[in-house]
């Protein structure tokens, strides 16, 4: 009923609720810095397993009742469980590098996802990569070397995170590089919906909502023998619950329900707001304020994903 409904709103209506969707999204940096005493990937594990109880009780009552949501998954194939692989490595890496590193640095590193995903339909479905694309991934990379460049050459001017000691500027790093993880993991798992989307079967192309319900639990499998014993407090889980079912279930099923009615382009563009939303909310409710290389760095990452994305739409 709600898939219906999304598919008969109006044009508006979808941008909002895109609009909402990167909201609730955005709001994973600022609750994680109220958890007080779980940390690490105890963190993923909670947030991953309220999302997975949350999921499991929507997709049983969708397909009318838990056997019926396992017949599917059994027969969704390998594009589903591939999808899954791909959930399950973005929530897993997202939770660990920002135990790791700013809130800022994360968000800014997942914003590389469109060009990420233009390369890899390059490869692996022979989709051509325009110049403006190659341009876009030149000036990406170098806002995303401005950004860390304190890390590797720390000065007067450098943040405090970029540490005086190597310990904690590796630990910066550590955490880009597992941040990437998270927009790589989206490429792969575009391409994948990409390529399925043409397996059709009596009932239609495969339902790839359950994907999630199958990152969520993966991710909690993973990450469970970090959970033990629990360090989280009932406060903890408070805010975990928030993020699991709040930050992840509500949002992923709507964004895959709101991306039937908006174009690939605009979910694209839209997306880029959780970069905003996200580094704001930690910049007012936790004072982590960015750095001047991450605002300029970040700046230049954004500029070229926009100018790409609008580009593309002129175009088409």
């Amino acid at each position: 009923m709600l898939g219906s409904l999304l598919l008969t709103m109006s044009h508006r209506t979808a941008v909002a609720v895109m609009v909402l969707v990167t909201l609730l999204w955005s709001m994973a940096g600022i609750v994680t810095r109220q958890v007080e005493q779980a940390q690490g990937l105890e963190l993923t594990f909670w947030r991953s397993a309220f999302n997975a109880a949350a999921l499991l009780c929507f997709l049983s009552w969708r397909a009318g009742g838990p056997a019926a949501l396992w017949r599917g998954i059994r027969q969704g194939g390998s594009v589903l469980w591939g999808s899954g692989a791909c959930w399950a490595l973005m929530f897993t890496a997202f939770m660990a590098a920002l135990t790791m590193t700013t809130v800022a640095n994360v968000l800014l590193t997942m914003a590389l996802a469109p060009l990420f995903t233009a390369v890899l339909a390059r490869l692996f479905l022979s989709q051509s990569l325009p110049g403006r694309t190659l341009l876009a991934m030149a000036l990406a990379m170098v806002g995303m070397a401005w950004m860390q460049a304190p890390l590797v050459w720390p000065s007067e001017g450098s943040p405090p995170w970029a540490g005086d000691t190597g310990e904690e500027r590796r630990n910066h790093l550590l955490g880009v590089l597992v941040a990437l993880a998270v927009p790589l993991g989206g490429a792969m798992n575009w391409v994948l919906i990409r390529r399925g989307s043409t397996a059709r079967t009596l009932q239609g192309p495969p339902d790839l909502l359950p994907a999630v319900l199958i990152g969520a639990v993966l991710s909690a499998l993973v990450t469970a023998g970090f959970a033990l014993p629990s360090q989280a407090t009932a406060q903890d889980l408070a805010w975990l619950g928030l993020l699991g079912v709040f930050q992840l279930a509500v949002p992923c099923l709507l964004a895959v329900m709101v991306a039937q009615r908006l174009s690939p382009t605009e979910v694209s563009l839209l997306s880029l707001l959780e970069v905003v939303f996200g580094v704001a909310w930690a910049w007012v409710g936790t004072h982590e304020s960015p750095s001047t290389a991450v605002l300029i760095g970040g700046a230049m990452v954004l500029g070229a994903l926009v100018v790409n994305e609008a580009w593309a739409k002129a175009e088409g």
